[in-house]
């Protein structure tokens, strides 16, 4: 369980005491996080029981928390359907516990659906619903840089180059270059807020129908076309570490009826399905060698095993991703 910040049912209605959305009847740890510990919170007001979560930032400081504080509302006001915090009596949202920043949420209902039981429809939806939140963001008056972003990747892929084979320190050196010479080239590819991090255990269904986009906490500004690329990847990808044409055919339809692509997009679109295969290779591949694992309260990060990744930018490498 990713339960790394362990807290008392006292302490836990102590922050509560600022909100009037009723008495704590239950609270437990939520499975699955990898950055941040979640607790499902039950409460009674009048008679009613609702649910709710409680986020607590392991990572983000009280300083950084305004942007996606901010953003969160932002998105919901606008009929996105992502988590936002909740203000308590006095208009505030951001909250602290243990001495870290949390927020009080809305629970959303619905599960992920695995990754062997993705569909077309499910990809459909979800592309959808990204081109959504992309034009729901794009008038958003706060902005922020990646924190594992072009700048991190450079540097990073250099530090670890010493432990990896060379072919890999060479890949890493390569696609690095390729995004930077994307970027130089001065296309046409629309930016604005992006979620960053929409694997498909962000996102709940019910009756394959979606209901919530989660985990807005790698949220920043870039280009839109790169988070549909962490998509695909992630959303398209079969277990052989190959994509289904049919499951990212699916994903660009949904995608393009809310927001078409434009013609420089179509150049781009090959090389940023590397860049955010190459991103997460490294993302993983870090911790994974020892250099910067990190522990929080109640637990050590979990670690995904990076060569998913490594065999996802090989394939897109072997056959180029195209917009059709």
């Amino acid at each position: 369980m990713a339960v790394y910040t362990s807290i008392t049912a006292e302490e836990l209605s102590q922050l509560l005491a600022d909100f009037n959305l009723g008495t704590l009847i239950r609270f437990e740890g939520i499975e699955g996080g990898i950055e941040n510990t979640n607790y499902f919170v039950d409460l009674e007001l009048a008679g009613q029981k609702k649910s709710y979560v409680l986020t607590i930032f392991e990572e983000l400081s009280a300083d950084e928390m305004p942007f996606f504080i901010e953003l969160g509302h932002w998105l919901a006001e606008r009929n996105t359907p992502v988590p936002y915090a909740i203000k308590d009596k006095h208009g505030i949202a951001l909250k602290q516990i243990k001495g870290k920043p949390a927020a009080i949420q809305p629970r959303f209902y619905g599960k992920d659906v695995p990754a062997t039981q993705l569909r077309p429809l499910h990809c459909f939806q979800i592309g959808e619903a990204l081109a959504h939140f992309h034009q729901a963001g794009n008038n958003f008056y706060l902005k922020r840089q990646a924190h594992r972003g072009v700048f991190w990747w450079r540097r990073e892929s250099e530090a670890i180059a010493h432990l990896i084979t060379t072919e890999d320190a060479q890949l890493l050196k390569n696609e690095v270059t390729a995004f930077d010479q994307l970027r130089d080239a001065a296309l046409n590819l629309p930016t604005g807020v992006i979620h960053g991090d929409l694997f498909h255990d962000n996102a709940l269904f019910q009756d394959d129908k979606l209901t919530a986009i989660l985990d807005m906490y790698n949220a920043a500004t870039a280009y839109q076309l790169y988070d549909l690329a962490i998509v695909a990847n992630d959303w398209c990808n079969n277990t052989d570490h190959s994509i289904d044409p049919e499951r990212e055919q699916a994903l660009l339809e949904g995608y393009a009826q809310v927001r078409p692509f434009t013609e420089d997009e179509a150049t781009a679109w090959p090389i940023l399905t590397r860049t955010a295969a190459m991103r997460f290779w490294l993302s993983r591949l870090i911790p994974w060698l020892g250099v910067a694992q990190a522990s929080r309260q109640g637990g050590e990060m979990k670690l995904k095993d990076p060569e998913q990744y490594k065999q996802i930018l090989l394939h897109r490498i072997q056959y180029p991703a195209q917009l059709r």
